[in-house]
């Protein structure tokens, strides 16, 4: 049974996905494309490796893992909203590498130590319990592998934290009615990214799902973070 958040957030990207990448551009300013970017360039992907991306949307992140991993690998895209796959179906028919899955992220249909590489691009605000879902992205990492997740964060810097609150409570709805004809949906979108832990509180959630190692990185005055964990490798008796 869907949770009440569940089902709206699943409305929301059921609505939104026709312009979903459009609109990330424009309220990112495009630097979701330069925060995806370097966090790529901190993974070292392997060649021919194995990944899962997490509610994947439309595929963007889904698509620079393939990128990196080539034919040889195989990269696995999940996401609870069949529209937005539908959207990502057309962005990855280049890509044979890519499987896109439609399933739940509180659930992953997977067995326990499947995968070299887990990642979670700005779906983790919208899940209904942030440990759970890091707890599923510890299960099915193989010994040793690398959940990553890149997601809206609180600023700490004085002065920017009120500009950044204003600019997603009050402006990016606007953008969002103007340009998606959707208020409502990305209203929904800054409460959710309102409430999302900042980033010392994730990591010690992330040590808390069991991942070792665990380091992060701000963006942009702290309105993004990345996280990086290892699973813990299994040592010989």
């Amino acid at each position: 049974m869907q949770t009440e958040k569940e089902q709206k957030v699943h409305g929301v990207f059921e609505k939104i996905h026709g312009r979903y990448d459009q609109m990330n551009s424009i309220i990112s300013f495009q630097q979701h494309v330069r925060w995806r970017k370097y966090t790529m360039d901190k993974m070292q992907v392997a060649p021919g490796s194995k990944a899962l991306d997490v509610c994947c949307g439309t595929a963007d992140w889904t698509i620079a893992l393939a990128e990196a991993t080539g034919t040889e690998g195989e990269v696995i895209g999940l996401d609870f909203s069949k529209n937005m796959l539908k959207t990502g179906h057309e962005k990855v028919k280049n890509y044979p590498q890519i499987q896109l899955v439609h399933g739940n992220a509180m659930s992953l249909p997977y067995e326990d130590n499947s995968f070299d590489y887990v990642t979670i691009g700005f779906g983790l605000r919208n899940v209904p319990d942030y440990l759970q879902v890091l707890k599923e992205m510890n299960r099915v990492l193989k010994p040793g592998g690398m959940a990553v997740c890149l997601e809206t964060s609180q600023p700490t810097l004085p002065g920017f934290r009120q500009v950044y609150y204003a600019y997603f409570k009050y402006i990016m709805p606007v953008f969002g009615k103007l340009l998606a004809k959707s208020y409502n949906e990305y209203s929904w979108l800054q409460e959710s990214a309102k409430d999302f832990p900042g980033a010392k509180e994730l990591a010690d959630m992330f040590g808390e799902a069991g991942f070792t190692s665990v380091h992060f990185k701000p963006f942009s005055g702290g309105a993004a973070a990345m996280h990086i964990g290892y699973k813990k490798a299994q040592h010989a008796d």
